[in-house]
């Protein structure tokens, strides 16, 4: 802990870099990004299957960039080489495969404590989003059926006859994509979609209609058993259906004692609280991107929550 940074960053996804890249444009030089993973964006590395679309926006919002960061639609790969040239091109510290543990401010300082080291700063931005901690269903998951119920693609093969539950855009390009080797059903408790992009959901009423995949819309899972080591997935329609396979697609959650770790406090509806700046109630500690938000938001959004936070903390600094 013998270095001050000016600014330390918790997470290395979009927003955790636009902030990093805004400090340091903007005239915060002593910055440092932490990110538990070993590399930057890996929400993107691990739920997005190769050539997946990148959406500057988020269902249909569309926002102006406020900032120095100039981010378009892409690909998943050009949204990671993106990023990659944005922190190549900056002078930013990293600090790779280190999990905050807690952050205290003791005085007008900052102390990090994570699993590799140490770190000080004046001013703290927590931009985790919560993709990271998936949601999972209110009823019971046989605990025996643990290998063949998923949250990301990672255990799926070729020629499983696969449950894909969700009604947003991970769920509808995870069933199109494991749809071309398997047989796939995709589930979603509503009648129609109301999530997802014009291309997604052209593209799922056509593989519905050509039968590559099944739609099964307008009802919910009641209950999961073990039938023979496989799922069996009970249906509100009184109907049931053996799979090899559950993959669920149906967001992510506040890390709630993660935050509470932090210092940050937390409302009736376990929401962090935050002011118009995006601070907590401890001052220069702030939030940005997903966690900021009810429900889910943009790479925009969160380049552009970046760019409020660090105008804010230079205001002040200034003062």
């Amino acid at each position: 802990m013998k270095q001050m940074y000016d600014m330390a960053i918790i997470g290395g996804g979009p927003g955790g870099i636009g902030a990093a890249v805004e400090a340091n444009i903007l005239g915060l030089k002593d910055i440092i990004l932490i990110e538990k993973g070993d590399n930057h964006s890996q929400t993107i590395r691990k739920f997005y299957k190769d050539n997946k679309r990148v959406d500057k926006d988020y269902k249909g919002q569309i926002i102006s960039l406020a900032g120095n960061i100039d981010f378009k639609d892409g690909t998943k790969e050009s949204t990671l080489n993106y990023f990659d040239s944005l922190l190549d091109n900056e002078k930013i510290d990293t600090a790779f495969n280190s999990e905050v543990e807690s952050i205290k401010k003791i005085g007008e300082e900052f102390y990090i404590t994570t699993s590799m080291a140490g770190y000080k700063a004046k001013n703290v931005i927590v931009a985790i989003g919560t993709m990271g901690k998936p949601n999972k269903p209110d009823y019971v998951l046989p605990i025996s059926l643990k290998q063949r119920i998923n949250f990301n693609l990672d255990s799926c093969s070729q020629g499983e006859k696969i449950l894909l539950v969700g009604g947003g855009n991970s769920a509808a390009e995870y069933a199109i994509e494991l749809s071309r080797t398997n047989n796939v059903t995709l589930n979603y408790r509503k009648n129609k979609f109301t999530r997802l992009n014009e291309i997604n959901e052209k593209t799922l009423l056509e593989y519905d209609g050509q039968e590559k995949l099944r739609l099964r819309l307008g009802m919910d899972i009641v209950s999961i058993e073990n039938e023979d080591g496989m799922p069996k997935v009970n249906f509100t329609d009184g109907y049931y259906t053996i799979y090899d396979r559950v993959v669920y697609a149906i967001g992510g959650t506040t890390p709630v004692d993660f935050l509470k770790k932090c210092g940050i406090t937390l409302d009736e509806n376990n929401r962090p609280e935050f002011d118009e700046n995006y601070q907590t109630k401890v001052k220069g500690l702030y939030l940005g991107g997903d966690i900021a938000v009810k429900s889910g938001g943009s790479i925009a959004m969160a380049l552009n929550h970046a760019h409020h936070i660090i105008t804010h903390i230079l205001n002040q600094k200034n003062r």
